[in-house]
């Protein structure tokens, strides 16, 4: 994904400059004195959210603690201590928070007051935080998994436990943070519970500490992490393990009830990861695994090092085992395209979706004898329709109201790989096949925009591209395919006058 929606039928789905995120509306509980002058949220000019992400800082790590009280209809109690470097002289520190109730804040080991205004928690330190400094906001709150009217996503409650589905804006309904994909950090994660649970994080494990009745498990990434790929899983669960290529720790997190039942599509990742290091390279982090929730979600998620499956895709008999497995390559595909390089601004979501559908269509070709070319023309006589109704690849029509993960429409997924695809016959496979490992390579753990994969294009094929891509990934109307001039789009021609 996010959102990798699906159906019945076969679809597809699944430098620092900060953006933004539409406000829903529903502000933070809070406990303490408001600041004396009022307090406005901020944002970092994301086009599609504007009020996403917060100016002034860069955070380098997120250290979030979780107490699970044994149901998923309660809050958690929870603590999260955020890491940053200033880059303005700050008076105010604004989060992005809107599912909890604060109990207290500190700046630097003293008592700050606080405040809500939209989706923003305003802190204001005790004394201003000048330029250039580091900086330690430790906030505590609860993490409520009900949602209220108008917000989507955050915490997926399972039949057993919770998950997260954080895409696109939604991390700060779980923990206060800098929600924006382009502020990528560390992540140190604890997860208490009752000892009946098991509790899994992005990352590897770092300790499970037993007291009475209830265990602290603690993980730690080894990469730099967007906030909207955390993943908490907590359930009864069982955590199966088995070595990839070249000795990757690969894990698992299933329903204990399912292991045996799941273990048939669990043991296809080894393949699955080989097949896709042969077309990018290494894999880029330190584990893998799939989350397997028993919850009705409607679509996968590419949450760094493990991610989000629902139940249903491996246990109901509608979905073909090709289809499946495209699917399970769709979300590792992400853990290049998005989680390691991830997009420095949401209209620049098309190289997460594009690339995963790329690859995952791709797969299908060579495992399952699906035709690429096939697919890709059924997306051409489709592509004006999709950029009607939700833009251009590259420049996405704002969500729908109420609606965040709307912009997670066919333009952004078969549109663009339809782009990709135009690329590869413009430039030649060997050409097409080196931007892709350079481009994973040279980007490796950080953020990168449309504009950066244009020059490097251009660049590796001594060529200037621009007006390719301009037509590919900005006109309203599909360009003509190179090398299949009777391609045609079944969109509906306007009339004159209309």
């Amino acid at each position: 994904m996010p959102l990798t929606p699906r159906s019945r039928v076969p679809r597809p789905r699944t430098r620092r400059v900060k953006a933004a995120l539409l406000s829903s509306a529903v502000s933070v509980c809070l406990i303490a004195a408001s600041a004396p002058s009022p307090a406005t949220p901020l944002g970092i000019g994301d086009r599609l959210f504007p009020n996403l992400g917060n100016p002034g800082y860069d955070v380098t790590s997120y250290d979030l603690a979780f107490t699970y009280p044994g149901t998923n209809s309660k809050p958690l109690t929870a603590v999260t201590t955020i890491d940053a470097v200033t880059s303005s002289r700050l008076e105010r520190v604004n989060l992005d928070f809107a599912r909890g109730t604060v109990g207290s804040v500190e700046v630097n080991g003293a008592r700050a007051t606080f405040t809500s205004a939209g989706e923003d928690l305003v802190v204001t330190p005790a004394e201003p935080v000048g330029e250039g400094r580091w900086m330690r906001v430790t906030v505590h709150h609860t993490s409520d998994p009900v949602p209220a009217t108008g917000q989507e996503g955050g915490w997926v409650r399972t039949k057993d436990g919770l998950a997260m589905a954080n895409q696109a804006d939604a991390g700060h309904l779980v923990f206060p943070s800098n929600d924006h994909p382009s502020d990528k950090a560390m992540f140190t994660i604890h997860v208490t519970a009752p000892n009946e649970y098991t509790a899994v994080a992005n990352g590897v494990p770092a300790g499970a500490d037993r007291a009475g009745g209830s265990t602290t498990w603690t993980y730690r990434t080894r990469h730099p992490m967007a906030t909207e790929l955390a993943q908490v899983s907590i359930g009864r669960s069982t955590v199966p393990h088995r070595a990839g290529p070249h000795g990757l720790p690969l894990r698992d997190v299933v329903p204990a009830k399912d292991s045996e039942r799941l273990e048939p599509w669990l043991k296809k990742t080894p393949d699955h990861v080989a097949w896709m290091e042969g077309k990018v390279g290494r894999y880029p982090f330190e584990t893998y695994g799939l989350l397997v929730a028993d919850a009705q979600t409607g679509f996968e998620l590419e949450t760094q090092t493990l991610s989000l499956f629902e139940r249903e895709l491996f246990t109901d008999p509608a979905f073909p085992k090709w289809y499946v497995e495209s699917i399970m390559v769709h979300e590792l595909a992400h853990q290049w395209f998005g989680d390691s390089v991830s997009p420095r601004t949401w209209s620049d979501l098309w190289l997460n979706e594009g690339h995963a559908t790329w690859y995952q269509a791709l797969y299908a070709e060579e495992k399952a004898h699906k035709p690429l070319e096939d697919r890709m023309r059924a997306a051409y006589r489709a592509s004006d329709s999709w950029r009607d109704a939700g833009g251009p690849p590259a420049a996405p029509k704002a969500p729908k109201p109420g609606q965040k993960i709307s912009i997670f429409r066919p333009n952004v997924y078969d549109g663009a790989a339809l782009a990709l695809y135009a690329l590869r016959q413009e430039i030649g496979r060997p050409a097409f096949e080196r931007l892709e490992r350079v481009w994973v390579s040279a980007h490796r753990d950080d953020v990168a925009s449309t504009a950066d994969f244009v020059e490097l294009a251009s660049g590796l094929t001594g060529r200037d591209l621009s007006g390719f891509f301009k037509a590919w990934l900005y006109n309203k109307k599909t360009p003509p395919m190179p090398g299949h001039p009777d391609w045609k789009s079944d969109a509906p021609q306007e009339r004159k006058g209309a």
